[in-house]
């Protein structure tokens, strides 16, 4: 396997990782609204930086999935329904972290931050053609 691919494919285990964190913690003390959403919104960023990776696009450091799609952007057509999902799993990012931002997060959109991490996972595990098991929850 050449370099390249091993490489994508250490992102998107690391997204898995948040993935599975954000379910876990779901399922076991799903008061934790605010780092369940945290986790899938990394989940999702690591994935997008996969396929970043991938087509060979340099990127800087951040959160900004908007900002990732408009990378990818530049190689492959992005649709206006993925910038919505990105923009609404944007929501989650690093500042929903601290105190001083309160969010209020609903059981629904609990649910939907952990769909829209797995659907990003295989948004770019699909264009990729690339198989990667995960240890479903």
């Amino acid at each position: 396997m050449n370099g390249k691919i091993e490489t994508v494919k250490a992102w998107i285990e690391k997204g898995d990782h948040d993935l599975g964190t954000a379910q876990i913690t779901y399922l076991h003390i799903p008061k934790y609204r605010d780092t369940i959403a945290f986790h899938c919104q990394q989940a999702g960023e690591k994935y997008l930086k996969s396929y970043l990776i991938f087509l060979e696009i340099p990127f800087k450091r951040t959160h900004d999935l908007i900002f990732i799609l408009g990378l990818i952007s530049q190689k492959n057509n992005v649709t206006k329904e993925t910038y919505d999902k990105a923009a609404e799993l944007k929501n989650f990012a690093v500042e929903i972290r601290y105190p001083d931002t309160i969010i209020d997060l609903s059981e629904q959109d609990i649910q939907k931050a952990i769909l829209l991490a797995k659907e990003f996972r295989e948004y770019v595990l699909s264009r990729m053609e690339i198989t990667m098991d995960y240890d479903s929850i």
